[in-house]
């Protein structure tokens, strides 16, 4: 075993949501993610859709427990000695498919070895393992350090902040929208003045939401109400009234994870083609929505491909551009969303 050393890190990241162009959709989940050289360890898995046992909406007695099994304070909870380190972000069910590992000490060292894909209580390393993954040899007084300090949080964090102040006068496209959000996991409350919400409230919100015929005024008066608050928020300025886009707008505004952990950083649209920037090998998916001179909505599918790291350029479907166009870039764990001028 190599006696090479990694670094171990802590990360908050995201498992978007969104509300699909088949017309599924796909929870919103908060996760620690493991960081592992300076990169997510989810990474390396290619185009795995998958969360951490660290997640957000756990009940915090559970989250302390899956904290001690990493730490070895308790028994890893699969056959060998072996922890999940990503499972399903739908239900986490090792049924599903899990990605495992072997988690030990070595003398004062931590290591984790054997990285496996399993969907029951033993693994094959020969069939599912993964061999180009690991082992990684930690530090221990690092590694206890980043993970003590998860437990420490617990009890101090308080409620991540999911939750979003739809602002507009499209009554009827604001319900619609809170309803989509509630259903990916997120919530949403719809109002026409924040000056009179008590700043308790405020305080639960990750996001605000503007329709685009608020005026600046009524904007202004919001933001004035945060910050009397002292919260900080992100302010989402809503490029249409197209439910799956708005979602997708509200869904980047929430990610709190740094932009180096990342797996889609960059989407432009310009003379035909879409760029799309990647930080590692991911499924992308690209999809255009447009409103007509009726105000309908027409959906179309551009693109759906693994790409490699770095800058792709993609062709865009010239019938998509036209009238108000957007388009919406969707991997696992990042969305982004750009206007189509054409």
């Amino acid at each position: 075993m190599s006696a090479e050393y990694a670094t171990f890190g802590l990360a908050p990241a995201m498992r978007a949501g969104g509300v699909l162009a088949d017309g599924g959709y796909q929870v919103h989940r908060d996760f620690t993610d493991f960081i592992v050289d300076g990169r997510p360890l989810l990474f390396q898995l290619s185009d795995l859709d998958a969360v951490s046992p660290l997640a957000s909406d756990i009940p915090s007695a559970i989250f302390t427990a899956h904290v001690r099994v990493l730490l070895l304070e308790a028994p890893a909870p699969l056959e060998g000695g072996r922890c999940v380190i990503y499972g399903c972000p739908e239900c986490e069910g090792i049924e599903c498919g899990a990605v495992t590992a072997v988690i030990e000490r070595d003398g004062d060292d931590i290591v984790w070895r054997d990285f496996a894909w399993q969907t029951d209580g033993r693994a094959d390393l020969e069939l599912n393992g993964y061999h180009g993954i690991g082992p990684f040899r930690f530090r221990g007084d690092e590694y206890r350090s980043e993970l003590e300090r998860l437990l420490t949080d617990v009890g101090d964090a308080g409620p991540v902040r999911r939750r979003v102040l739809l602002i507009g006068a499209r009554v009827a496209v604001l319900a619609k929208l809170a309803a989509a959000l509630r259903t990916i996991g997120i919530g949403a409350e719809i109002t026409s003045d924040a000056a009179g919400v008590p700043a308790e409230e405020l305080r639960t919100y990750g996001a605000v939401a503007f329709g685009r015929a608020v005026g600046e005024q009524e904007r202004a008066e919001v933001r004035a109400a945060f910050e009397r608050a002292q919260v900080r928020v992100a302010y989402v300025e809503g490029l249409a009234p197209i439910i799956p886009l708005l979602v997708a707008q509200i869904e980047h505004a929430l990610d709190r994870g740094p932009s180096e952990c990342r797996r889609l950083t960059r989407l432009t649209v310009s003379d035909g083609a879409a760029d799309v920037e990647v930080t590692s090998t991911c499924r992308v998916r690209l999809v255009a929505y447009r409103l007509d001179r009726l105000h309908r909505t027409h959906t179309r599918e551009l693109f759906d491909g693994m790409l490699e790291p770095g800058n792709q350029r993609i062709p865009v479907d010239g019938r998509a551009v036209k009238g108000q166009s957007f388009l919406v870039a969707r991997t696992t764990g990042s969305v982004l969303v750009a206007p189509m001028v054409h």
